[in-house]
């Protein structure tokens, strides 16, 4: 585990809310947001948008939220409409409780919580609009039980995307990240269509086509300690067609 990065004032008191969307996680939530709230960022906060998890993933976030109240924020959300649906709604209610930046992140203990103060120190003395935690840029690492049939279809999925949407990003697929809010005021929630996981590349592909910065710096992706992939086949299915999808709806968006 890495050591966290240790921000000078104010960046360290920055108003940062990290949005987890969670379907059956209760076994990762509480080591994630012990580690979170761990961080030497006390204007961090969590908010869980949690899809009626079957495992009690919900009581168990409102059980955190009341052991740290104004800290832990829960979004119960009626049933499993995808992590794209979630993180719009997660995002929202974070922007509309005064958030400055906000960090996305996978509930399943992949994404380092302690590698957060050094990315939102990076976006805040770059001034770049949103900065992605990495595995393709030179430092990123792979979990060596990482199985092989998922680093293929990493690898093939962020190809395929870069050969058709043309973005300069390494890692298209990233869903680890902090935002200016700004910059997701700018890109407008109400314009983000996708269901699943090609909300990671339908929010970078609107991101470059009106003009952000957006910067990648290296992280260790870890394989998930509990649970299973929520990955299905309708979601490969939706993300191979959101590419021709992007095209034709944002053929006119410019900055």
């Amino acid at each position: 585990m890495i050591e966290p990065v240790q921000l000078p004032s104010p960046w360290r008191d920055a108003r940062l809310t990290v949005v987890v969307p969670t379907y059956n996680e209760a076994g990762n939530l509480p080591v994630l947001v012990e580690r979170l709230l761990a961080l030497p960022l006390p204007g961090l906060k969590v908010l869980v948008a949690d899809d009626n998890s079957p495992d009690g993933t919900g009581e168990v976030a409102d059980k955190l939220a009341i052991e740290h109240p104004d800290r832990v924020l829960v979004a119960h959300r009626p049933g499993k409409e995808g992590l794209g649906r979630a993180y719009v709604d997660g995002i929202g209610r974070a922007l509309d409780g005064g958030a400055d930046f906000v960090a996305q992140m996978d509930a399943d203990l992949s994404h380092p919580p302690e590698a957060l103060p050094g990315m939102l120190g990076a976006l805040l003395s770059t001034q770049a609009s949103v900065v992605i935690g990495s595995r393709y840029v030179p430092g990123g690492e792979l979990d060596e039980n990482w199985p092989l049939y998922r680093r293929a279809l990493s690898g093939w999925a962020n190809l395929y995307v870069h050969t058709l949407l043309r973005v300069r990003i390494r890692d298209l697929t990233a869903g680890f990240k902090i935002w200016q809010a700004d910059a997701l005021r700018d890109i407008g929630l109400e314009r983000v269509q996708s269901n699943g996981y090609s909300f990671q590349v339908e929010m970078h592909y609107l991101a470059t086509k009106l003009g952000h910065t957006i910067l990648e710096v290296p992280i260790r992706f870890e394989e998930r300690r509990d649970g299973a992939s929520k990955m299905t086949t309708a979601t490969k299915i939706e993300s191979a067609l959101m590419p021709f999808r992007l095209r034709s709806r944002h053929r006119n968006l410019e900055s």
